[in-house]
Protein backbone atom coordinates (compact mmCIF):
# COMPACT_ATOMS: atom_id res chain seq x y z
CA UNK A 1 0.00 0.00 0.00
CA UNK A 2 1.25 3.83 -0.02
CA UNK A 3 4.30 4.68 1.87
CA UNK A 4 3.33 7.89 2.78
CA UNK A 5 1.49 7.46 6.14
CA UNK A 6 -1.68 8.47 7.68
CA UNK A 7 -0.43 10.48 10.31
CA UNK A 8 -3.10 10.44 13.09
CA UNK A 9 -1.48 13.44 15.15
CA UNK A 10 -3.41 14.09 18.60
CA UNK A 11 -4.27 10.33 18.98
CA UNK A 12 -0.53 8.98 18.36
CA UNK A 13 0.82 11.59 20.66
CA UNK A 14 -1.27 10.92 23.35
CA UNK A 15 -1.20 6.89 22.95
CA UNK A 16 -4.54 5.40 22.70
CA UNK A 17 -7.99 7.15 22.75
CA UNK A 18 -9.14 4.69 24.91
CA UNK A 19 -6.70 5.65 27.73
CA UNK A 20 -7.01 9.34 27.16
CA UNK A 21 -9.15 10.87 29.55
CA UNK A 22 -12.38 12.58 29.13
CA UNK A 23 -13.55 15.74 30.89
CA UNK A 24 -14.34 16.30 34.51
CA UNK A 25 -18.26 14.09 35.30
CA UNK A 26 -20.74 16.16 34.05
CA UNK A 27 -24.28 16.98 34.28
CA UNK A 28 -26.23 15.12 31.61
CA UNK A 29 -27.11 17.06 28.87
CA UNK A 30 -30.67 16.78 27.10
CA UNK A 31 -31.27 16.12 23.73
CA UNK A 32 -32.83 18.94 22.28
CA UNK A 33 -32.83 20.77 18.50
CA UNK A 34 -30.82 23.87 17.51
CA UNK A 35 -31.47 26.21 14.48
CA UNK A 36 -28.65 28.97 14.67
CA UNK A 37 -28.03 29.25 11.02
CA UNK A 38 -27.74 30.84 8.33
CA UNK A 39 -25.01 32.93 9.63
CA UNK A 40 -22.55 34.83 7.50
CA UNK A 41 -22.15 34.37 3.52
CA UNK A 42 -24.54 31.73 2.03
CA UNK A 43 -23.27 30.62 -1.32
CA UNK A 44 -25.99 30.11 -3.93
CA UNK A 45 -27.96 26.32 -4.12
CA UNK A 46 -26.58 26.33 -0.79
CA UNK A 47 -29.36 27.35 1.44
CA UNK A 48 -31.33 24.58 2.59
CA UNK A 49 -28.13 23.11 4.12
CA UNK A 50 -26.54 26.41 6.18
CA UNK A 51 -29.82 27.20 7.48
CA UNK A 52 -30.69 23.45 8.81
CA UNK A 53 -31.80 21.95 12.26
CA UNK A 54 -29.43 20.13 14.58
CA UNK A 55 -30.92 17.65 16.44
CA UNK A 56 -28.11 17.20 19.11
CA UNK A 57 -28.01 13.66 21.88
CA UNK A 58 -26.31 11.12 23.15
CA UNK A 59 -23.49 10.48 21.05
CA UNK A 60 -23.48 6.62 22.36
CA UNK A 61 -25.13 5.81 19.05
CA UNK A 62 -22.03 7.39 17.16
CA UNK A 63 -19.28 4.73 18.80
CA UNK A 64 -17.87 3.25 15.67
CA UNK A 65 -14.51 1.80 17.46
CA UNK A 66 -14.10 0.10 21.08
CA UNK A 67 -12.52 3.26 22.79
CA UNK A 68 -15.49 5.13 21.53
CA UNK A 69 -18.04 2.75 23.11
CA UNK A 70 -16.44 4.14 26.58
CA UNK A 71 -15.64 7.55 25.38
CA UNK A 72 -18.81 8.62 24.23
CA UNK A 73 -20.35 7.04 27.27
CA UNK A 74 -19.74 10.69 29.53
CA UNK A 75 -22.83 12.30 29.72
CA UNK A 76 -21.16 16.18 29.11
CA UNK A 77 -20.61 15.41 25.27
CA UNK A 78 -23.47 15.92 22.91
CA UNK A 79 -23.63 14.56 19.12
CA UNK A 80 -25.66 15.70 16.14
CA UNK A 81 -25.71 14.40 12.21
CA UNK A 82 -25.11 17.75 9.54
CA UNK A 83 -26.05 17.11 6.44
CA UNK A 84 -23.87 17.89 3.46
CA UNK A 85 -24.40 17.93 -0.69
CA UNK A 86 -22.43 14.68 -1.86
CA UNK A 87 -21.71 16.64 -5.12
CA UNK A 88 -21.35 20.79 -4.47
CA UNK A 89 -21.03 20.92 -8.23
CA UNK A 90 -25.02 19.32 -7.77
CA UNK A 91 -26.63 20.75 -4.42
CA UNK A 92 -30.22 19.52 -5.19
CA UNK A 93 -28.84 15.77 -5.44
CA UNK A 94 -28.13 13.50 -3.15
CA UNK A 95 -27.29 14.20 0.32
CA UNK A 96 -24.62 12.37 3.00
CA UNK A 97 -24.51 13.12 6.91
CA UNK A 98 -21.11 14.15 9.18
CA UNK A 99 -20.86 13.02 12.73
CA UNK A 100 -20.42 16.14 14.90
CA UNK A 101 -19.10 15.65 18.72
CA UNK A 102 -19.75 18.81 21.01
CA UNK A 103 -18.37 19.70 24.28
CA UNK A 104 -20.37 22.86 25.22
CA UNK A 105 -18.71 25.88 26.83
CA UNK A 106 -18.71 26.06 30.88
CA UNK A 107 -19.69 29.27 30.99
CA UNK A 108 -22.13 30.52 28.26
CA UNK A 109 -22.64 33.77 29.04
CA UNK A 110 -18.63 35.02 28.21
CA UNK A 111 -18.82 32.41 25.28
CA UNK A 112 -16.86 33.31 22.24
CA UNK A 113 -18.17 30.46 19.73
CA UNK A 114 -17.07 27.25 18.44
CA UNK A 115 -13.43 25.63 18.25
CA UNK A 116 -13.61 23.29 15.57
CA UNK A 117 -10.44 20.67 15.28
CA UNK A 118 -9.27 18.33 12.92
CA UNK A 119 -7.16 15.62 14.51
CA UNK A 120 -5.18 14.79 10.27
CA UNK A 121 -4.84 11.57 8.88
CA UNK A 122 -6.37 11.75 6.79
CA UNK A 123 -8.96 9.52 7.86
CA UNK A 124 -8.91 9.99 11.85
CA UNK A 125 -12.31 11.05 13.14
CA UNK A 126 -12.63 14.35 14.76
CA UNK A 127 -15.00 12.82 17.16
CA UNK A 128 -13.06 10.60 18.69
CA UNK A 129 -10.13 13.30 18.88
CA UNK A 130 -12.36 15.63 20.40
CA UNK A 131 -12.81 13.39 23.33
CA UNK A 132 -8.76 12.62 23.66
CA UNK A 133 -8.44 16.23 24.28
CA UNK A 134 -11.60 16.86 26.57
CA UNK A 135 -9.15 16.61 29.79
CA UNK A 136 -6.72 19.27 29.04
CA UNK A 137 -9.31 21.28 27.39
CA UNK A 138 -11.77 21.45 30.62
CA UNK A 139 -8.45 22.59 32.55
CA UNK A 140 -7.51 25.44 30.17
CA UNK A 141 -9.22 29.09 29.60
CA UNK A 142 -10.55 27.73 26.59
CA UNK A 143 -13.12 25.34 27.77
CA UNK A 144 -14.90 28.40 29.42
CA UNK A 145 -15.32 30.60 26.31
CA UNK A 146 -15.32 28.06 23.33
CA UNK A 147 -17.51 24.75 22.56
CA UNK A 148 -15.14 22.31 21.72
CA UNK A 149 -16.48 20.64 18.44
CA UNK A 150 -14.80 17.62 16.31
CA UNK A 151 -16.38 16.16 12.85
CA UNK A 152 -15.76 13.43 11.35
CA UNK A 153 -15.15 14.64 7.36
CA UNK A 154 -17.46 12.64 4.90
CA UNK A 155 -16.76 9.13 4.57
CA UNK A 156 -14.71 9.19 7.92
CA UNK A 157 -15.75 7.63 11.19
CA UNK A 158 -19.66 7.91 12.29
CA UNK A 159 -20.28 9.99 8.97
CA UNK A 160 -22.43 8.40 6.55
CA UNK A 161 -22.12 6.60 3.91
CA UNK A 162 -18.16 5.39 4.99
CA UNK A 163 -15.53 4.87 2.89
CA UNK A 164 -15.19 0.99 3.45
CA UNK A 165 -12.47 -1.29 1.37
CA UNK A 166 -11.94 -3.96 3.44
CA UNK A 167 -13.15 -6.41 6.11
CA UNK A 168 -11.19 -6.95 9.35
CA UNK A 169 -9.82 -10.29 8.11
CA UNK A 170 -8.97 -9.01 4.78
CA UNK A 171 -7.14 -6.27 6.43
CA UNK A 172 -5.30 -8.77 9.45
CA UNK A 173 -4.20 -10.41 5.48
CA UNK A 174 -3.13 -7.56 3.92
CA UNK A 175 -0.58 -6.36 6.82
CA UNK A 176 1.39 -10.25 6.68
CA UNK A 177 2.15 -9.44 3.06
CA UNK A 178 5.65 -7.61 3.09
CA UNK A 179 5.45 -6.98 -1.09
CA UNK A 180 9.20 -6.68 -0.85
CA UNK A 181 9.84 -8.97 -3.69
CA UNK A 182 11.26 -6.61 -6.73
CA UNK A 183 11.06 -9.24 -9.24
CA UNK A 184 8.92 -8.76 -12.23
CA UNK A 185 6.66 -11.76 -10.54
CA UNK A 186 6.80 -10.40 -7.73
CA UNK A 187 6.06 -6.49 -8.79
CA UNK A 188 3.00 -8.08 -10.77
CA UNK A 189 1.84 -10.05 -7.76
CA UNK A 190 1.78 -6.59 -5.51
CA UNK A 191 -0.33 -4.35 -8.39
CA UNK A 192 -2.63 -7.01 -8.87
CA UNK A 193 -3.04 -6.93 -5.16
CA UNK A 194 -3.42 -3.07 -5.49
CA UNK A 195 -5.92 -3.71 -8.86
CA UNK A 196 -7.99 -5.89 -6.32
CA UNK A 197 -8.16 -3.47 -3.47
CA UNK A 198 -9.58 -1.07 -5.46
CA UNK A 199 -12.14 -3.29 -6.74
CA UNK A 200 -13.51 -3.68 -3.43
CA UNK A 201 -13.31 -0.09 -2.93
CA UNK A 202 -15.66 0.48 -5.50
CA UNK A 203 -18.03 -2.40 -4.68
CA UNK A 204 -18.16 -1.48 -0.88
CA UNK A 205 -17.91 2.15 -1.45
CA UNK A 206 -18.90 3.18 -4.32
CA UNK A 207 -17.43 5.79 -7.01
CA UNK A 208 -19.44 8.47 -6.41
CA UNK A 209 -18.73 8.97 -2.73
CA UNK A 210 -15.17 7.86 -3.58
CA UNK A 211 -14.95 11.06 -6.83
CA UNK A 212 -16.49 13.56 -3.16
CA UNK A 213 -13.90 12.59 -0.60
CA UNK A 214 -11.40 14.95 -1.13
CA UNK A 215 -9.88 17.84 1.10
CA UNK A 216 -11.86 20.10 -1.70
CA UNK A 217 -15.73 18.81 -0.65
CA UNK A 218 -14.11 19.03 3.10
CA UNK A 219 -13.72 22.22 3.38
CA UNK A 220 -16.85 23.23 1.94
CA UNK A 221 -18.17 20.98 4.48
CA UNK A 222 -16.88 23.15 7.33
CA UNK A 223 -17.95 26.19 5.92
CA UNK A 224 -21.54 24.16 6.19
CA UNK A 225 -20.67 23.62 9.70
CA UNK A 226 -19.76 26.99 10.32
CA UNK A 227 -23.06 28.64 9.83
CA UNK A 228 -24.85 25.63 11.66
CA UNK A 229 -23.16 26.32 14.63
CA UNK A 230 -23.77 29.74 14.73
CA UNK A 231 -20.38 31.28 13.64
CA UNK A 232 -20.30 34.33 11.72
CA UNK A 233 -16.53 33.47 11.89
CA UNK A 234 -15.00 30.26 11.66
CA UNK A 235 -12.23 28.97 14.55
CA UNK A 236 -10.02 26.16 13.67
CA UNK A 237 -7.86 24.14 15.37
CA UNK A 238 -6.01 21.54 12.75
CA UNK A 239 -3.36 18.78 13.63
CA UNK A 240 -1.11 17.56 11.23
CA UNK A 241 -3.28 16.41 7.88
CA UNK A 242 -5.85 19.12 9.61
CA UNK A 243 -3.96 21.60 8.21
CA UNK A 244 -4.11 20.95 4.79
CA UNK A 245 -7.81 21.26 5.45
CA UNK A 246 -7.71 24.74 7.56
CA UNK A 247 -5.08 25.97 4.87
CA UNK A 248 -7.35 25.21 2.01
CA UNK A 249 -10.54 26.67 3.78
CA UNK A 250 -8.33 29.82 4.20
CA UNK A 251 -7.65 30.09 0.33
CA UNK A 252 -11.48 29.27 0.11
CA UNK A 253 -12.89 31.42 2.63
CA UNK A 254 -10.40 34.10 3.92
CA UNK A 255 -13.43 36.53 5.34
CA UNK A 256 -15.28 33.88 7.19
CA UNK A 257 -12.23 33.20 9.82
CA UNK A 258 -11.71 34.27 13.16
CA UNK A 259 -8.58 32.61 13.76
CA UNK A 260 -6.80 29.08 12.94
CA UNK A 261 -3.61 27.00 14.91
CA UNK A 262 -2.33 25.03 12.95
CA UNK A 263 0.04 22.37 14.26
CA UNK A 264 2.25 20.05 12.14
CA UNK A 265 1.96 21.50 9.20
CA UNK A 266 1.66 19.68 6.00
CA UNK A 267 3.47 21.89 3.42
CA UNK A 268 0.83 22.85 0.69
CA UNK A 269 3.76 22.74 -2.49
CA UNK A 270 5.18 19.29 -1.64
CA UNK A 271 4.56 16.78 -3.85
CA UNK A 272 3.11 13.16 -2.52
CA UNK A 273 7.13 11.96 -3.15
CA UNK A 274 8.89 14.60 -1.80
CA UNK A 275 6.45 14.59 1.10
CA UNK A 276 7.13 10.93 1.70
CA UNK A 277 10.92 11.21 1.20
CA UNK A 278 10.83 14.21 4.24
CA UNK A 279 8.78 12.35 6.36
CA UNK A 280 11.13 9.23 5.61
CA UNK A 281 13.81 11.76 7.28
CA UNK A 282 11.82 12.25 9.80
CA UNK A 283 11.17 9.22 11.52
CA UNK A 284 14.82 8.50 10.91
CA UNK A 285 15.45 11.45 13.23
CA UNK A 286 13.00 10.14 15.39
CA UNK A 287 14.69 6.64 15.52
CA UNK A 288 18.01 8.45 15.63
CA UNK A 289 16.65 10.18 19.19
CA UNK A 290 15.24 6.90 20.69
CA UNK A 291 18.02 5.00 20.19
CA UNK A 292 20.37 7.82 22.12
CA UNK A 293 18.32 7.07 24.61
CA UNK A 294 17.52 3.44 24.47
CA UNK A 295 21.88 3.00 23.96
CA UNK A 296 22.19 5.28 27.51
CA UNK A 297 20.03 2.72 29.33
CA UNK A 298 21.42 0.02 31.55
CA UNK A 299 19.19 -2.01 29.26
CA UNK A 300 18.63 -2.00 25.68
CA UNK A 301 16.98 -3.66 22.73
CA UNK A 302 19.34 -2.27 20.46
CA UNK A 303 22.70 -2.52 22.36
CA UNK A 304 24.63 -0.03 23.23
CA UNK A 305 26.34 1.60 20.51
CA UNK A 306 23.74 4.47 19.16
CA UNK A 307 25.61 4.34 15.93
CA UNK A 308 24.88 0.40 15.27
CA UNK A 309 21.23 1.09 16.35
CA UNK A 310 19.88 0.76 12.51
CA UNK A 311 21.96 -2.41 12.26
CA UNK A 312 20.40 -3.92 15.12
CA UNK A 313 16.86 -3.16 13.77
CA UNK A 314 17.20 -4.23 10.76
CA UNK A 315 18.94 -7.51 11.84
CA UNK A 316 15.85 -8.18 14.49
CA UNK A 317 12.90 -6.66 11.69
CA UNK A 318 14.22 -8.23 8.22
CA UNK A 319 14.28 -12.05 8.80
CA UNK A 320 10.49 -10.93 9.31
CA UNK A 321 9.92 -10.47 5.71
CA UNK A 322 10.20 -14.47 5.38
CA UNK A 323 9.45 -15.82 8.74
CA UNK A 324 6.94 -13.86 10.78
CA UNK A 325 7.44 -14.22 14.37
CA UNK A 326 4.63 -15.60 16.47
CA UNK A 327 2.25 -12.97 18.40
CA UNK A 328 -0.18 -15.04 20.60
CA UNK A 329 -3.87 -15.68 19.74
CA UNK A 330 -2.93 -17.34 16.45
CA UNK A 331 -1.57 -14.17 14.95
CA UNK A 332 2.10 -13.11 13.41
CA UNK A 333 4.61 -9.96 13.30
CA UNK A 334 5.27 -8.97 10.03
CA UNK A 335 8.07 -6.99 8.39
CA UNK A 336 5.14 -4.71 7.78
CA UNK A 337 3.40 -4.82 11.06
CA UNK A 338 6.75 -4.41 13.08
CA UNK A 339 7.79 -1.42 11.62
CA UNK A 340 4.39 -0.05 11.70
CA UNK A 341 4.33 -0.58 15.34
CA UNK A 342 7.96 1.07 15.70
CA UNK A 343 6.66 4.35 13.28
CA UNK A 344 3.35 3.95 15.88
CA UNK A 345 5.80 4.80 18.74
CA UNK A 346 8.38 7.42 17.45
CA UNK A 347 5.29 9.72 17.64
CA UNK A 348 6.01 10.50 20.78
CA UNK A 349 8.91 10.12 23.44
CA UNK A 350 5.84 8.78 25.63
CA UNK A 351 5.95 5.72 23.94
CA UNK A 352 9.54 4.90 23.16
CA UNK A 353 9.63 2.36 26.29
CA UNK A 354 6.82 0.59 24.86
CA UNK A 355 8.90 0.18 21.16
CA UNK A 356 12.15 -0.84 23.84
CA UNK A 357 9.96 -3.81 25.18
CA UNK A 358 8.62 -4.62 22.13
CA UNK A 359 12.21 -4.56 20.49
CA UNK A 360 13.37 -6.79 23.46
CA UNK A 361 10.25 -9.46 23.17
CA UNK A 362 11.44 -9.57 19.62
CA UNK A 363 14.79 -10.86 20.35
CA UNK A 364 12.90 -13.72 22.19
CA UNK A 365 11.29 -14.58 19.18
CA UNK A 366 8.29 -12.84 20.25
CA UNK A 367 5.37 -10.02 17.74
CA UNK A 368 3.24 -9.56 20.72
CA UNK A 369 4.42 -6.20 22.08
CA UNK A 370 5.41 -4.73 18.19
CA UNK A 371 1.82 -6.13 17.26
CA UNK A 372 0.20 -4.32 19.63
CA UNK A 373 1.79 -1.00 18.50
CA UNK A 374 1.01 -1.93 15.16
CA UNK A 375 -3.03 -2.81 16.27
CA UNK A 376 -2.55 0.79 17.91
CA UNK A 377 -1.52 2.47 14.65
CA UNK A 378 -4.41 0.70 12.39
CA UNK A 379 -7.09 1.56 14.66
CA UNK A 380 -7.66 -2.53 15.06
CA UNK A 381 -9.98 -3.44 17.72
CA UNK A 382 -9.53 -6.47 20.45
CA UNK A 383 -12.31 -8.31 18.19
CA UNK A 384 -10.43 -7.94 15.06
CA UNK A 385 -12.25 -5.05 13.75
CA UNK A 386 -10.67 -2.00 12.88
CA UNK A 387 -11.83 1.96 12.20
CA UNK A 388 -12.15 2.82 8.26
CA UNK A 389 -9.00 5.15 8.79
CA UNK A 390 -6.77 3.35 6.36
CA UNK A 391 -9.47 2.83 4.17
CA UNK A 392 -10.21 6.66 3.93
CA UNK A 393 -6.45 7.70 3.97
CA UNK A 394 -6.42 6.07 1.07
CA UNK A 395 -9.50 7.43 -0.89
CA UNK A 396 -8.07 11.13 0.69
CA UNK A 397 -4.89 10.79 -0.71
CA UNK A 398 -6.10 9.24 -4.29
CA UNK A 399 -7.70 12.37 -4.39
CA UNK A 400 -6.09 14.75 -3.42
CA UNK A 401 -2.60 14.35 -4.50
CA UNK A 402 -1.08 14.01 -8.72
CA UNK A 403 -0.70 9.97 -8.94
CA UNK A 404 3.08 8.72 -9.77
CA UNK A 405 2.37 5.89 -12.17
CA UNK A 406 5.26 5.74 -13.90
CA UNK A 407 7.93 2.52 -12.29
CA UNK A 408 10.60 3.98 -12.70
CA UNK A 409 9.57 7.25 -10.64
CA UNK A 410 7.98 4.67 -8.56
CA UNK A 411 11.28 3.05 -8.09
CA UNK A 412 13.22 6.26 -7.58
CA UNK A 413 11.11 7.26 -4.53
CA UNK A 414 11.25 4.22 -3.15
CA UNK A 415 15.38 4.45 -3.15
CA UNK A 416 15.16 8.04 -2.11
CA UNK A 417 12.93 6.89 0.99
CA UNK A 418 15.45 4.13 1.88
CA UNK A 419 18.04 6.75 2.02
CA UNK A 420 15.96 8.93 4.04
CA UNK A 421 15.02 6.32 6.43
CA UNK A 422 17.68 3.35 6.36
CA UNK A 423 16.41 1.91 9.39
CA UNK A 424 13.00 1.27 7.57
CA UNK A 425 15.57 -0.37 4.31
CA UNK A 426 14.15 -4.42 4.37
CA UNK A 427 17.28 -5.12 2.46
CA UNK A 428 15.33 -5.75 -0.83
CA UNK A 429 16.09 -3.81 -3.93
CA UNK A 430 14.17 -0.80 -4.44
CA UNK A 431 11.19 -1.66 -5.93
CA UNK A 432 8.89 -0.27 -9.10
CA UNK A 433 5.23 -1.81 -8.07
CA UNK A 434 2.51 1.11 -8.73
CA UNK A 435 0.61 1.95 -5.38
CA UNK A 436 -3.30 1.96 -5.09
CA UNK A 437 -3.22 5.48 -6.37
CA UNK A 438 -2.44 4.32 -9.70
CA UNK A 439 -5.56 2.41 -10.15
CA UNK A 440 -7.89 5.10 -8.39
CA UNK A 441 -11.18 4.57 -10.64
CA UNK A 442 -11.52 8.33 -10.41
CA UNK A 443 -9.72 11.40 -10.79
CA UNK A 444 -7.53 13.53 -8.82
CA UNK A 445 -9.46 16.61 -7.69
CA UNK A 446 -6.31 18.47 -5.39
CA UNK A 447 -3.23 19.88 -5.86
CA UNK A 448 -0.07 21.21 -4.93
CA UNK A 449 0.38 24.94 -5.10
CA UNK A 450 0.90 27.92 -2.88
CA UNK A 451 -2.19 29.22 -1.14
CA UNK A 452 -3.54 32.36 -2.59
CA UNK A 453 -5.33 33.58 1.01
CA UNK A 454 -6.14 37.00 -0.28
CA UNK A 455 -7.65 39.20 2.85
CA UNK A 456 -6.92 36.24 5.64
CA UNK A 457 -6.53 37.69 9.23
CA UNK A 458 -3.38 36.60 11.08
CA UNK A 459 -3.14 32.71 11.78
CA UNK A 460 -0.68 30.93 14.52
CA UNK A 461 1.17 28.29 12.44
CA UNK A 462 2.99 25.97 15.09
CA UNK A 463 6.00 23.67 13.87
CA UNK A 464 8.33 20.84 16.26
CA UNK A 465 11.68 20.87 15.45
CA UNK A 466 11.82 17.22 15.67
CA UNK A 467 8.35 16.30 14.03
CA UNK A 468 9.03 12.64 12.71
CA UNK A 469 5.76 13.11 11.00
CA UNK A 470 5.62 16.72 9.14
CA UNK A 471 8.73 17.70 8.61
CA UNK A 472 9.69 21.29 10.64
CA UNK A 473 10.40 23.05 7.36
CA UNK A 474 6.60 21.89 6.32
CA UNK A 475 5.72 24.33 9.35
CA UNK A 476 8.20 26.99 8.28
CA UNK A 477 6.85 27.04 4.68
CA UNK A 478 3.05 26.99 5.38
CA UNK A 479 3.49 30.29 7.95
CA UNK A 480 4.96 32.27 5.04
CA UNK A 481 2.49 31.47 2.49
CA UNK A 482 -0.49 32.24 4.72
CA UNK A 483 1.43 35.09 6.04
CA UNK A 484 1.02 34.01 9.55
CA UNK A 485 2.75 33.88 12.85
CA UNK A 486 5.61 30.48 13.26
CA UNK A 487 5.53 29.51 16.75
CA UNK A 488 8.71 27.04 17.14
CA UNK A 489 8.50 24.08 19.33
CA UNK A 490 11.76 22.38 20.58
CA UNK A 491 11.29 18.97 20.97
CA UNK A 492 10.86 15.03 19.06
CA UNK A 493 7.03 14.34 18.72
CA UNK A 494 4.31 14.92 16.40
CA UNK A 495 1.92 18.09 17.47
CA UNK A 496 2.30 19.90 20.70
CA UNK A 497 -0.80 21.70 21.53
CA UNK A 498 -2.98 20.77 24.38
CA UNK A 499 -0.17 18.17 25.36
CA UNK A 500 1.84 19.19 28.20
CA UNK A 501 3.63 22.64 27.07
CA UNK A 502 2.62 25.52 29.18
CA UNK A 503 4.90 27.68 26.63
CA UNK A 504 2.81 26.69 24.35
CA UNK A 505 -0.57 26.22 25.62
CA UNK A 506 -0.50 29.33 26.82
CA UNK A 507 0.71 31.81 24.10
CA UNK A 508 -2.22 29.23 21.73
CA UNK A 509 -4.51 29.78 24.13
CA UNK A 510 -4.50 33.74 23.98
CA UNK A 511 -4.43 33.86 20.39
CA UNK A 512 -7.45 31.93 20.69
CA UNK A 513 -9.10 34.24 22.91
CA UNK A 514 -8.14 36.71 22.55
CA UNK A 515 -6.30 37.21 19.17
CA UNK A 516 -3.32 37.49 20.45
CA UNK A 517 -0.51 36.96 18.61
CA UNK A 518 2.89 35.15 19.57
CA UNK A 519 5.89 37.36 19.54
CA UNK A 520 7.91 37.26 16.26
CA UNK A 521 10.38 34.36 16.48
CA UNK A 522 8.75 32.74 19.18
CA UNK A 523 10.33 29.56 20.67
CA UNK A 524 9.49 27.07 23.48
CA UNK A 525 10.95 24.03 24.49
CA UNK A 526 10.22 20.12 26.17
Amino acid sequence: MNRLLPVLSVLAVLGLVACAPTAPESEPLQPHNERKGPVGPVPAGLERYYSQTLSWGPCAPYATTDSDRTAFQDPGLECARLQVPLDYADPQGQSITLGVLRIPATDPQHRIGSLVMNPGGPGASGMSAATSLASSFSQSQLSSRFDLVGFDPRGIGASEPAVHCLTGQERDAERLDSDADASPGGVASTEQEERDYVARCVERTGVKMLANVGTREVVRDMDVLRSVLGDEKLTYLGYSYGTRIGSEYAEEFPGNVRAMVLDGAIDPTQSAVDAEVAQGFGFQHAFNDFAAWCTARQQCSLGHDPKRAVAEFQQLTRPLVQHPAQAGNGRELSYTDATMGAIQALYAPSLWEQLDNGLAELRQSSGRGLLSLADSYYSRGLNGRYSNTTDAFDAVHCVDDPRVEDPAAVRDADRRYREAAPFLDDGYPPNPAREVCAFWPVPVTGETAQPQVGALPPVVVISTTGDPATPYDAGVKLAAALHGRLLTFEGTQHTVFLQGSNCVDDMVTAYLINLTLPSDGARCKS
